[in-house]
């Protein structure tokens, strides 16, 4: 890879790396830090890019787990443990979130959910809320924002399924 490729590449992707880390660590500048370590890493492994996913998602699978080791090497697990015994729903969105076409899809269906689901879902996920913040702000208990989430969750990768089982 040449410079002007690597330019090319880092120009093309750095944004939406960047901004998929700013939601994932909710810092500014941890996600600085990462996105630049990603962009490293890609540059060592690019000779293993096989092509089967396009190369947004890849960096922005590179970014995921260099976030990964850092909440490891920062013991940081609390959150990151319960995230990791999600269903693959949340791993597929966060691959499917880079492309815009999916983004202005899943949004549609997010608007679509009756309340108190789109708005636990919404401040979960897009703002980054604790299952604690989201019980204040609807004076509940955080097991009930949890379960809500869940719920939303649920009902999101139901129609999700759904509507990509018709393109199948």
């Amino acid at each position: 890879m040449t410079t002007r490729d690597f330019e090319i590449l880092y120009q093309e992707n750095f944004s939406s790396v960047y901004y998929y880390l700013l939601k994932l660590c909710q810092n500014q500048y941890l996600a600085e830090e990462i996105t630049s370590e990603t962009f490293f890493k890609a540059i060592k492994a690019i000779d293993q890019f096989d092509g089967k996913c396009n190369l947004n998602s890849w960096l922005c699978q590179i970014a995921k787990h260099s976030y990964y080791d850092y909440l490891r090497k920062n013991k940081r697990l609390v959150e990151w443990n319960r995230d990791m015994e999600q269903e693959d729903l949340t791993m597929n969105m966060e691959e499917q979130l880079v492309d815009s076409l999916t983004i202005k899809e899943i949004s549609k269906m997010v608007y679509h959910l009756e309340e108190p689901y789109k708005k636990v879902f919404i401040l979960r996920i897009f703002k980054g809320l604790s299952f604690k913040k989201i019980a204040c702000i609807f004076d509940r208990t955080e097991n009930w924002a949890c379960v809500t989430y869940h719920r939303a969750r649920n009902k999101l990768k139901k129609e999700w399924r759904s509507k990509n089982e018709n393109f199948m």
